[in-house]
């Protein structure tokens, strides 16, 4: 089974854009009442948000932050919605958050917790072990706002890495990596969803329909990898009992297995 690889947010504020995004090809949609709604507009875009919802086309909803004055209302209006398919809650921070917050919601009804301050990547491997938590995201922007720390390649790397081996533990699937926000730059687009795809990620948000392609195709076995994963579990199928000896190499279990992996993801 392969895990959604792009998910794509979309304004709450602007529902001429709802179906153009389930349309756009992204894995996932998150319609967003958080980050981008003007505060004048929560109300009005969590009308359209609940007037849109079908279960014919499940979505990911954000809400607004538990501190803020719009949480309760905006849980009120999505937490029994059959076109729910989860919750991603900005700024998670405890186990405990998300405990009461499940138990608000439809069964049906899983979460993402977007890590994205000090304290909630400090608690990491206790938000993957959370009730009905699909999957860890990382909210990068607002963390390096939150800690001051400046740059988003290796000074980011201990972040990234606690949510990977978090995920791991919980046995739940690689984290989502923050948003690129250079929407012209297709080359840095494809620098960080290698660079996400090397440290263990599994998918990545995106901010506009035209980054989809990039993202589901960085996050997917390449035809190189596909080739080689296939020639070696024929080597291995092949071979006598023992060690396999395999165009110069060893092949190990764990090199069999990663091959085996990667042809499930095709």
């Amino acid at each position: 089974m392969m895990h959604p690889r792009s998910f794509l947010f979309a304004l709450g504020e602007r529902p001429e854009r709802f179906q153009k995004a389930w349309d756009a090809g992204a894995d996932a949609v998150i319609l967003d009442l958080e980050d981008g709604v003007a505060s004048a507009n929560k109300a009005r875009a969590r009308s359209e948000i609940a007037a849109w919802l079908s279960a014919e086309r499940p979505v990911y909803v954000r809400l607004n932050g538990p501190e803020t004055e719009w949480f309760q209302d905006d849980l009120r209006a999505v937490a029994h919605c059959p076109g729910v398919r989860g919750i991603v809650l900005p700024k998670a921070e405890t186990a405990d958050q998300l405990a009461q917050l499940a138990a608000c919601l439809s069964s049906a009804i899983g979460l993402i917790p977007l890590v994205e301050t000090a304290l909630g990547i400090w608690h990491a491997a206790d938000l993957a072990q959370a009730p009905r938590v699909e999957r860890l995201g990382f909210g990068a922007l607002d963390f390096q706002l939150d800690t001051g720390i400046q740059g988003d390649d290796e000074e980011l790397l201990y972040a990234r890495s606690r949510l990977v081996l978090a995920s791991r533990v919980a046995d739940i699937p690689p984290p989502i990596d923050g948003v690129t926000a250079a929407l012209d730059d297709t080359e840095r687009l494809m620098a960080d969803v290698d660079r996400a795809r090397r440290l263990g990620f599994g998918a990545k948000f995106c901010i506009h329909p035209k980054q989809i392609t990039v993202v589901n195709a960085g996050f997917s076995p390449s035809a190189a990898e596909v080739a080689w994963a296939q020639d070696v579990l024929t080597a291995a199928a092949s071979a006598e009992q023992g060690a396999i000896r395999h165009q110069g190499q060893m092949l190990e279990r764990p090199i069999i297995d990663r091959a085996k992996r990667i042809l499930q993801q095709k």
